[in-house]
């Protein structure tokens, strides 16, 4: 899996407006594939979450070494919010101001907007159209622009996704 306790960040509480990182989550319940499932319990939320199984980072079309925090792709669920699978992706660096993401799960691409160091899509519609792409799909590829410029393109294997993310909902129901 190659995810520790420490990696997944808890209490995130995204919305179209703010996203945050309050406290890291050691509750782990669970892995399916290249996937874990967390819940925490106050507030109650689930999610189910993979670190990349390769990165790639470039400027000025040349490989390049960067320093980078955690980079994970979740979906996340908080019943008390009215959150519902919502796909999650943190690149482990600040994106460029106005810049998006672009997820592209097995050819199909899908934009997220970015604040800080998060990604998410705009509206409940477009995660549920991720979701449904992550089910059927076999890897995802999150592609973004930091404030320095550099380009990272991260490849998530979405082996044991379905069942993490079934899991996760059945958890915060």
């Amino acid at each position: 899996m190659g995810l520790t306790a420490a990696a997944v960040f808890g209490t995130i509480g995204m919305s179209a407006d703010v996203a945050s990182a309050q406290q890291v989550s050691e509750n782990i319940v669970s892995e399916q594939g290249d996937w874990a499932v967390y819940e925490d319990a106050d507030p109650k939320e689930c999610w189910a979450v993979a670190a990349p199984k390769e990165t790639v980072n470039t400027k000025d079309g040349r490989v390049v070494t960067v320093t980078r925090s955690q980079m994970l792709l979740m979906t996340f669920f908080r019943p008390g919010a009215g959150v519902d699978a919502q796909v999650t992706f943190t690149g482990g660096y600040p994106f460029a101001p106005g810049s998006t993401v672009t997820l592209n799960v097995d050819g199909t691409e899908f934009e997220l907007i970015t604040q800080g160091e998060w990604a998410w899509p705009e509206n409940k519609s477009a995660d549920a159209r991720i979701v449904a792409a992550m089910k059927a799909g076999a890897d995802a590829i999150a592609t973004g622009r930091s404030s320095r410029g550099t380009t990272t393109k991260d490849t998530f294997s979405l082996s044991g996704y379905t069942a993490a993310v079934t899991e996760a909902q059945s958890r915060c129901q």
